[in-house]
Parts: C-alpha cells; sequence; structure tokens
C-alpha cells in the first residue's frame, strides 16, 4: 500500500510549523523571561538608581526590512520619590520631528513594576532581575505615524561601566514591524 504524496505534504507542514512554534518560544528574543537574569554576575539593575537624573539616549529603529528607517536622541530626566519615580522623555529625530514622553512608575519590593504614559494603552508592566529589566505594554503611535497600537517587549540590559543596553520589539497581529536599539547613560552635572 502506498502512501498519498498529500500525508508527506501534511506532515512536513506540520513539521515546519512546530519547528516555527518550538523557535519562538524557546530560540528568539521574546522566549527571554526574567529568571534567564536572575543569577547573572555583575550588578543589579536598579530602576532607583540606573535611571535617575539625567540621561542621554542614542539609538535607531529598524523598520520590518531590518534596514535603519529612524535615528534618534533622546533627553530624559528622572526622578524618585521611593518606590515611585517620573521620567520625562524629549527625542529628536533625523526627520526633524521630537517627541514628548512622560513615564509613571511604580517598583513593587519584589523588583515588580507598572507604569503608566499617555501613550500607553492601558498599563506597562514589568520585572527588574539582575542586570536586566523587562518591560511589556501596547503603544499608540503617533497619528503622523498611522495611530497604530503595537504590542511592546522591552528588554533593557546594564553593562558593566553602568551604560544601559535597549532592545526593543514593536509588533502588529503578532508580526514584528519594528525593533529598536538604543544606549542610556547618565549625564553627569558640570
Amino acid at each position: 500500500m502506498t502512501v498519498p504524496a498529500f500525508v508527506f505534504l501534511m506532515i512536513g507542514a506540520l513539521l515546519v510549523a512546530l519547528l516555527v512554534w518550538v523557535r519562538q518560544r524557546f530560540l528568539s528574543f521574546r522566549a527571554q523571561c526574567p529568571q534567564d537574569y536572575a543569577t547573572a554576575n555583575g550588578e543589579a539593575f536598579d530602576l532607583r538608581r540606573h535611571l535617575n537624573g539625567q540621561i542621554l539616549c542614542e539609538g535607531m529603529i529598524y523598520g520590518p526590512t531590518g534596514r535603519v528607517s529612524s535615528r534618534f536622541v533622546g533627553y530624559f530626566e528622572a526622578s524618585w520619590d521611593g518606590n515611585r519615580g517620573v521620567m520625562k522623555e524629549r527625542f529628536e529625530y533625523d526627520s526633524g520631528n521630537t517627541q514628548h514622553r512622560e513615564w509613571h512608575l511604580s517598583l513593587g519590593n519584589d523588583g515588580s513594576i507598572r507604569a503608566l504614559a499617555a501613550d500607553v494603552v492601558g498599563e506597562a508592566t514589568g520585572q527588574q532581575s539582575g542586570p536586566s529589566v523587562l518591560m511589556r505594554y501596547r503603544i499608540r503611535l503617533p497619528e503622523e505615524a498611522g495611530g497604530h497600537v503595537l504590542s511592546t517587549t522591552d528588554w533593557m540590559y546594564l553593562a558593566p561601566n553602568g551604560t544601559i543596553v535597549n532592545r526593543s520589539q514593536f509588533r502588529k497581529f503578532g508580526i514584528t514591524v519594528a525593533e529598536l536599539v538604543a544606549t542610556m547613560r547618565r549625564v553627569e552635572a558640570a
């Protein structure tokens, strides 16, 4: 008895789907979790310390094809009162556009993070763990960028010299539509 060709085709399609799922679930950017960094060597990331005062941010946004679609410089001012903080951001893009955002942050004693901002739909949630911070939220783009709401996975990693490396992915309907890579470092008072 011979097996019809469509059975082999279906088995192949299922195998490909399984491999794609395994890659996305276990071997991708979104597969990271705070526990991956809980026992990492080096200084622990503390938002109250590392995102405090004046901060210079420099970065790039990559479009869905992986090419740079925008470059920016950001100027942040963060202040804390215990476990509550405010971080004001001003971005200057290579297009000449500027953008302002004000985060209202709240830290839990377990390292959890809750945050609100005007262009964030609902509440951002996150976790500090070892030298990393994870934030997840939905962000509404400005009208000139289409006004779309994107799901954001935002990781910040503390480098040994205190610089923060930020990598974020933005998704629409589960498809990555943009990625941001930036550095942040405190500006010491002169």
